[in-house]
C-alpha cells in the first residue's frame, strides 16, 4: 500500500460512514518527510508493526487501518522551508475504522491515542464521532432538564457547595457543616475529591446524616437539595458503593472518574439500577492535558468524552480561580458539554476551584443559566459563617440573573457586601460576541 492510498478526502470518509476522525497537533525537525511520519503513525495504531508481517495482507489494510484525511502546517510553507526555522508545526487528521474498537471507550482511546502517546511532541485535539457511532452510547440519564426537575429550579445557574475542610472531620462536624450550606440556599454539596470511606468518617454513616439533614429542610422550606458522596474505589468496587450510597439514601453521586476510568463512568451511567444523577469530577485531569505538546486537549477530556461517558454534572477549572487555564479552554469545555449532540443530553458545566461572588457575572455571562457555580472556600469561609456564605452566592446569582451589577447588590445584601469587602472585585474587560481587534 503507497502513501496515496492511506490517503482519503474527508468527504469521502463521510459519505463512507463508519470512520471517527481523530484531530492532532504534532511537532517534527525541519527535514521530515511528514507524509511518510502520519502514515507510519496511521498504520502503527491499526494493523501494523515496525516490520511488515505476511497476514497484514492488502485486504487487512483496507478494511481496518487507518486513512489520513488532512495534514496542515501552521504557519503554511510551500515552496521553502525558512533556514532559520528549525521545528515544523502540524496538525493532522486520521479517520480510524469505529469496527476497530466499537462502542466502548477505553479501547477507542487506546487506538486513538495509545502507543503514540510516547512518540514525543504530539497532542490528541480532538474526536469527531459519526451519528452512528453516537447512537450506541446512552449518554447520561438527567443532564441539564432532568437535574432541574429534581431540584424545581429552572431559571438560574444552580449553586454547589464543596464542604470544606477538604477532609479530616467526623461525619457529626460535616453534618452541622453541611446543614449551615443547605439552610443558605445551596442546591447541590457534593464531597470534596479527597474523602471517601476513611474510618474517621464512613460514606454510609454520614449519607445517612446529611440526606435527614435534607429530608427535614424541605418539610420545614420545601426546597429541594441533591447530595453528592463520593463513590471512588477500585473498579471491581465502585458499583457496588453506588448502590450502596443509593440504599442509604443519596440522591446523586459523585466519582473521580479519571482515577478510577472513564469506561467506570459509563458504566454507573448506564446501569438502571444507578437511577440517581452522576457528577464527574476532575481531578488527575492535569496529568492528561497540561503539557501543550502531549497528552489530550482538556476540552476532550472534561468535556466530550466525559458527557459521552454518561456525567450528568461535570466539575471542571475555572479560569478565575486558584487552578490556572486559559479563557478558552473552559468556554471549549463549556461548549462540548452544553450544545447539541445528536441524541446525547446537555450536561451542567460546573467551573470551581475558587469560585467566589466576585466572578459570578463573568461564569454567567460566559455559560449561561445552564451551568453550576461550584463554591467552597468562600462560603465556609465567609466572615459571616456558612449560612451567610451560601445566602452571599445566592444573592449573587439572582444578581447575574437580574442584570444587576455586584457592587449595586452587595449595598442590598450585608452577606454580600461582606464578601466583597473580604475579597474585592474582580477587575475584568466585558467582552462581547463580535470584536476582531488584536
Amino acid at each position: 500500500m503507497s502513501d496515496l492510498d492511506m490517503m482519503a478526502l474527508p468527504e469521502h470518509i463521510e459519505a463512507v460512514g463508519g470512520y471517527v476522525i481523530a484531530t492532532y497537533y504534532l511537532q517534527t525537525g525541519r527535514e521530515v518527510d511528514i507524509v511518510k511520519k502520519v502514515t507510519s503513525i496511521a498504520i502503527e495504531q491499526t494493523t501494523g508493526t515496525w516490520v511488515p508481517v505476511p497476514e497484514e495482507t492488502a485486504e487487512v489494510r483496507e478494511k481496518y487501518v487507518a486513512k489520513v484525511v488532512g495534514i496542515y502546517e501552521v504557519p503554511g510553507n510551500e515552496y521553502e522551508v525558512p533556514t532559520l526555522q528549525e521545528v515544523r508545526q502540524w496538525v493532522f487528521q486520521l479517520a480510524f475504522p469505529a469496527v476497530n474498537f466499537g462502542p466502548q471507550i477505553p479501547m477507542l482511546l487506546s487506538t486513538i491515542i495509545g502507543n503514540i502517546s510516547m512518540i514525543g511532541p504530539l497532542k490528541l485535539l480532538d474526536i469527531k464521532f459519526p451519528p452512528d457511532f453516537l447512537a450506541q452510547f446512552k449518554g447520561p440519564k438527567f443532564g441539564v432538564s432532568g437535574v432541574r426537575d429534581l431540584l424545581g429550579v429552572y431559571d438560574r445557574p444552580l449553586l454547589n457547595n464543596m464542604i470544606k475542610p477538604c477532609t479530616g472531620y467526623t461525619p457529626e462536624v460535616g453534618c452541622r457543616l453541611f446543614s449551615r450550606a443547605v439552610e443558605g440556599g445551596v442546591d447541590i454539596i457534593k464531597d470534596d475529591e479527597l474523602i471517601a470511606d476513611p474510618p474517621f468518617n464512613p460514606r454510609q454513616q454520614r449519607i445517612k446524616l446529611y440526606m435527614e439533614a435534607i429530608r427535614q429542610h424541605y418539610e420545614e422550606t420545601g426546597h429541594r437539595v441533591l447530595y453528592t458522596p463520593n463513590i471512588t474505589d477500585g473498579a471491581l468496587k465502585v458499583l457496588d458503593n453506588a448502590k450502596q450510597a443509593i440504599d442509604a439514601g443519596a440522591n446523586a453521586i459523585m466519582i473521580n472518574y479519571l482515577t478510577v476510568g472513564i469506561s467506570a463512568l459509563q458504566a454507573l451511567a448506564e446501569n438502571p439500577e444507578i437511577n440517581v444523577p452522576i457528577m464527574a469530577h476532575l481531578d488527575f485531569a492535569g496529568t492528561m492535558y497540561e503539557s501543550p505538546v502531549s497528552g489530550m486537549s482538556s476540552y476532550l477530556i472534561l468535556g466530550k468524552l466525559a458527557r459521552l461517558a454518561g456525567a450528568d454534572m461535570v466539575v471542571y477549572p475555572s479560569p478565575f480561580g486558584k487552578f490556572p487555564l486559559l479563557r478558552e479552554r473552559y468556554l471549549q469545555i463549556g461548549h462540548h458539554l452544553e450544545n447539541p449532540w445528536c441524541h446525547i443530553k446537555p450536561v451542567l458545566p460546573m467551573p470551581g476551584g475558587g469560585v467566589m461572588p466576585n466572578c459570578v457575572h463573568a461564569i454567567y455571562r460566559d455559560l449561561g443559566p445552564d451551568s453550576i457555580m461550584g463554591c467552597g472556600g468562600a462560603i465556609h469561609g465567609h466572615p459571616m459563617g456558612p449560612v451567610a456564605g451560601a445566602r452571599a452566592m445566592r444573592q449573587v446569582i439572582d444578581a447575574a440573573v437580574a442584570g444587576i451589577p455586584l457592587f449595586e447588590a452587595a449595598r442590598q445584601h450585608p452577606e454580600l457586601q461582606a464578601a466583597v469587602d473580604a475579597w474585592g472585585l474582580m477587575e475584568e474587560e466585558e467582552v462581547g460576541i463580535f470584536d476582531i481587534k488584536g
